[in-house]
């Protein structure tokens, strides 16, 4: 009840701070102000920042904090906003993650329900701050709310953080029942209603359909579908990593492979909690696992519902593929087709989502490695992960320009893409390409359908040691490989790398459709 701003300013004051704050600004301008709007539910994954943003708000909205001097360095402190909503309101602030630990933590001594404990505490904290009311006999949050409305004419921003927690760790049914009783007395409740100035949740899934949406029906749902206008804030933008990059003097380009992808809004959103990692270590790696297991992918794909598997190798190859978003009920459970599993991983941050073209994908390099790691030992993905496992050898034998080792291993990466994929076999032998080079997404830039010369080249490996060997990949079907390498270098392709001062192999590839076999052939270019 009514926090100070300590938290936030800790870590707000450690100097590696990306400011956020015009969230603020967009909840005082656009929500606030209408009734409609008031009652927000942003959802998103692990790392993503949900709690920092709820500390944000609660040291921003709270009454028991002073944050003028906090936020003065900050974008919201110029805007016509600030001052009429800084430190106005009563605010309740729970954790609910946080709040869940602690009861089962509390063993033989636990309250009979979670929210009873988290009932009596915040209460007990209501008690202390507004001495001078008789709460009476209604111990409930929703009653000490509208006791305090109705006696001083002061309203409530309520933050709750990892509102469906009890959703993800399956609680009782009892306990279930007696937390969509909390939910309603708060946000179904219209006699309270005025004294909520704002309430924002937060969780991991949306709000699940039919068991507590009838609860929370009140809410405007963002989420890794559809976060406008919340969109920038979801995580870091491009311009804002750009700017991290430029200051620890690390390399963009290989921060964008490994965290970017995700696209919300018209914004390259990126991981934040990973590019902090990255900033602060120098070093580029997978840091999901850390907060996140790829088991919960593995176990997913193990359902097998038709189509799984073939979109699966799909992505792995590079590709997006279609996904019906409106079905799913958003539950940890209930899953009746690959769409379903495909929305629940977007929510999950293990596919990304293009709303536009109704397709989902692998984002980038860090997810690319959970997804390598759920496929590992499931027997239907067994060949899929032995090209994998191959790709640095056939990395190396195209940069020492063994053409005869890079045919045979195309020979059986296309074989199994198209024994898999409807796409046509153009498509496919890009897609097998992709997935027989995938360690390359370690060294390079991979850029598909690459603008340059006079067309467009077909795959163009960009690496991110300047002082590497670069290379540009032209497919021909039913041709020779001999004919891709001449229209490499009719068309300009290397045009595409003028700025390029390292070598640049050209790798001519052509596939036979009657022989079902790869020609491929390999030159150094020379610049002029």
């Amino acid at each position: 009840m009514n926090p100070d701003n300590t938290n936030f300013r800790n870590f707000a004051e450690t100097g590696t701070y990306v400011d956020k704050s015009m969230l603020i600004d967009v909840l005082n301008t656009q929500c606030i102000v209408n009734p409609e709007l008031k009652f927000v539910c942003v959802s998103r994954p692990r790392r993503f920042g949900k709690s920092l943003a709820g500390g944000m708000l609660s040291a921003f909205y709270s009454k028991g904090a002073d944050s003028k001097d906090l936020f003065a360095p900050f974008k919201v402190f110029g805007t016509e906003s600030f001052e009429k909503h800084l430190n106005k309101y009563n605010v309740v602030a729970i954790d609910l993650n946080a709040m869940y630990s602690r009861w089962l933590s509390l063993g033989s001594r636990q309250e009979s329900s979670i929210i009873g404990y988290v009932t009596n505490c915040v209460c007990d904290e209501f008690r202390k701050e507004f001495s001078e009311i008789d709460f009476g006999n209604d111990n409930s949050l929703a009653g000490f709310m509208q006791t305090v409305y109705e006696q001083k004419k002061e309203t409530f921003v309520i933050i709750i953080d990892e509102y469906d927690v009890l959703v993800r760790e399956k609680v009782s049914e009892q306990d279930f029942k007696i937390y969509l009783a909390f939910l309603n007395s708060l946000f179904k409740n219209w006699e309270l209603k005025p004294a909520i100035t704002l309430a924002y949740i937060t969780g991991i899934l949306p709000i699940i359909k039919d068991l507590i949406q009838s609860k929370l029906n009140t809410f405007h749902e963002y989420t890794m579908l559809d976060a406008s206008p919340f969109a920038e804030f979801v995580g870091f933008t491009a311009q804002e990593v750009e700017q991290l990059c430029n200051k620890y003097s690390i390399s963009y380009e290989e921060c964008k492979s490994w965290y970017d992808g995700y696209n919300l809004g018209g914004y390259e959103i990126y991981n934040p909690q990973a590019v902090y990692n990255a900033m602060l270590s120098k070093k580029f790696k997978s840091y999901w696992s850390k907060t996140s297991s790829y088991t919960v992918v593995a176990e997913k794909i193990r359902m097998n519902f038709k189509g799984t598997k073939d979109d699966v190798i799909a992505m792995l190859c590079g590709s997006r593929v279609r996904v019906n978003v409106g079905m799913y009920e958003n539950t940890v459970e209930s899953f009746t087709n690959k769409d379903d599993v495909f929305t629940y991983l977007i929510h999950l941050g293990y596919l990304a989502y293009d709303e536009e073209e109704g397709e989902c994908y692998i984002p980038n390099r860090e997810i690319h490695e959970e997804w390598q790691k759920a496929i590992k030992n499931n027997e239907d993905y067994s060949e899929t992960d032995k090209i994998i496992s191959a790709s640095r050898d056939l990395l190396d034998a195209t940069l020492r320009g063994n053409e005869e080792i890079v045919a045979k291993a195309l020979d059986e990466a296309h074989y199994h893409v198209t024994s898999n994929l409807s796409y046509n076999n153009e498509k496919s032998l890009q897609s097998a390409i992709y997935l027989a080079y995938i360690y390359a997404i370690n060294k390079y830039i991979v850029v598909k359908e690459m603008p340059a010369g006079r067309g467009y080249a077909d795959i163009v490996y960009i690496p991110f040691d300047k002082t590497k060997t670069a290379v540009i990949v032209e497919l021909k079907r039913n041709g020779s490989a001999d004919s891709a390498l001449c229209q490499i270098k009719e068309k300009r392709y290397f045009e595409c790398l003028d700025n390029w001062h390292g070598d640049i192999l050209f790798v001519g590839v052509n596939y036979d459709e009657n022989s079902k076999k790869h020609e491929c052939k390999i030159t150094e270019f020379a610049k002029d």
